[in-house]
């Protein structure tokens, strides 16, 4: 069963243009809002026109350290107003720039190098020249001065629409971290199809708390610039003042991760404030729980809450109409303008609707492969033999229903068969969380060392977790294993870290 998005009258030519460019977001953004509040940070904001001449600066910085068209540099900073300007910059030169995480440790930050092969390094500190000895590592606290002494007049140089732009480093089943190719005219396609999806608008206030080197916090920086609206990079503030800054800033539309979604119903709950002005939340990394949405609507009065889905692969796969919110639980909504979903079974047929199959996707938001990775690229992105269109395999399982709504059932790692039965981690995650005093739910499932397991963050007994569980699922769904945190580990994106829980569980079992 395929489901295709049907565009909006309001579509403008510029949406269905074939090769548009990264930082042409930027400089129309200059033509018709030189003057607004382009990105805000921590120390202070910058107008659109202050941004665009940054840029120009920066890209003029690197031609002078002799980084030229297609060399790839490793940048590892906090998102700030100088790393946005950096990447307008370096894409306009025809650089492609690669984010990582300021979290990310020496051992995969090698892995990086080793992959990217960059032509320079720029970060913060001395710890990041212990990695290389034989990469430029250039300290932001002295590159900056540079770059503002440049020309900052337009830097000209010519760029395609099919050249690389951005290369994401992803977490995969592998130890080594890979690398989805971006070039300018998939990430634009991507770009304006989320603002209309989600109906952006100019007077938008975008409170993001995500890095640049997560697709999430980079796409906000590119979807604020293509509607001509303001964010707000949050990410260096303290969780404590999270409510104060969103009313100070104006927020209005706050992206969010389950971890970040339940922190603000935490705030929230117990301020006495008026709430800061949001009227979106758009959720992703994985589903919200149902009491952390009951959670939002309760104290931001109107608020929309978003359900979307996707992968770094392409991008965004499905979004839930913002004024459809609170229709079709469990649902995260149709593809995106011009693209398609299709559910296909092992042999890349397309099954019925109300079917679970792999999800595929397919349009011009799909990404090009891995970088350097031929054979991980081969499994993913496979040639359609009936369109001669390359799809995206993502290896995760859903179904669309009649309307072509998608239905999230689960990654490949989390489906598996117990007692006979088969079943999803979800499944018992989404039971467990709807447990009165449990925060946070994550289950790992059957190995040969292990037998159904569940962590939770709670307050209560592990025997009374299980024993509220068995009221809500089948005998063969409930864990044998019960595991009670105060809080529960993280990866760089704030999701939950598997791999942390699985160490948890080994060391206890030793």
């Amino acid at each position: 069963m395929d489901a295709t998005a049907t565009p909006l009258d309001n579509v403008g030519t510029a949406h269905n243009a074939p090769g548009e460019l990264i930082h042409s977001l930027l400089d129309s953004a200059l033509l018709e809002n030189a003057d607004s509040v382009a990105v805000r940070d921590a120390d202070g904001h910058w107008t659109y026109r202050q941004l665009a001449e940054h840029s120009h600066r920066f890209a003029r910085w690197l031609r002078a350290n002799g980084v030229g068209h297609g060399d790839r540099i490793v940048v590892q900073l906090p998102s700030t107003r100088e790393l946005v300007a950096m990447l307008h910059g370096a894409v306009r030169a025809g650089v492609v720039l690669v984010p990582v995480n300021p979290s990310m440790k020496p051992f995969l930050l090698k892995s990086v190098l080793d992959n990217a092969e960059p032509r320079l390094i720029i970060g913060k500190g001395a710890a990041i020249r212990e990695v290389t000895a034989t990469i430029p590592v250039h300290d932001i606290d002295a590159v900056w001065p540079d770059v503002q002494e440049q020309d900052a007049g337009p830097f000209v140089h010519e760029v395609q629409p099919t050249d690389l732009a951005v290369l994401i480093y992803t977490s995969g089943s592998t130890s080594a971290p890979k690398a989805v190719m971006c070039p300018h005219a998939q990430v634009v396609f991507a770009t304006r199809a989320l603002v209309q999806a989600l109906e952006y608008r100019q007077d938008d206030v975008v409170f993001c708390r995500f890095p640049l080197s997560w697709d999430y916090g980079l796409y906000k920086v590119l979807m604020t610039a293509a509607v001509r609206c303001e964010i707000v990079l949050a990410g260096e503030e303290s969780d404590l003042a999270l409510l104060r800054r969103m009313r100070e800033t104006g927020a209005t539309v706050v992206p969010i991760v389950p971890s970040l979604a339940t922190m603000i119903v935490s705030l929230a709950s117990r301020d006495n404030e008026n709430p800061p002005p949001v009227r979106m939340f758009t959720n992703t990394g994985a589903a919200l729980p149902e009491p952390t949405i009951d959670g939002l609507r309760a104290n931001f009065p109107g608020v929309k809450v978003v359900r979307q889905f996707g992968q770094t692969e392409c991008k965004r796969i499905t979004v839930m109409p913002p004024n459809e919110d609170e229709q079709r639980p469990g649902s995260s909504g149709i593809p995106l303008p011009g693209t398609k979903v299709a559910i296909v079974d092992e042999n890349g047929d397309e099954v019925p609707a109300g079917t679970v199959g792999e999800i595929v996707a397919d349009g011009p938001h799909v990404m090009p492969g891995y970088w350097r990775n031929p054979e991980v690229t081969a499994k993913a992105f496979r040639l359609d033999p009936r369109t001669g269109r390359t799809r995206l395999h993502t290896g995760d399982y859903g179904s669309v229903d009649a309307d072509g709504y998608l239905y999230f059932e689960g990654r490949r790692d989390d489906m598996f068969k117990r007692k006979g039965i088969r079943m999803s981690t979800l499944e018992i995650e989404a039971a467990a969380m709807d447990i009165p005093g449990v925060r946070a739910a994550a289950a790992l499932p059957p190995s040969q060392d292990h037998d159904l397991a569940l962590f939770v963050a709670a307050d209560l007994q592990p025997a009374i977790v299980l024993r509220e569980l068995s009221q809500r699922l089948e005998a063969q769904k409930i864990p044998s294993i019960c595991r009670v945190l105060a809080e529960f580990p993280l990866t760089l994106h704030g999701k939950n870290s598997r791999a942390a829980l699985l160490s948890l569980l080994e060391g206890s079992a030793t």
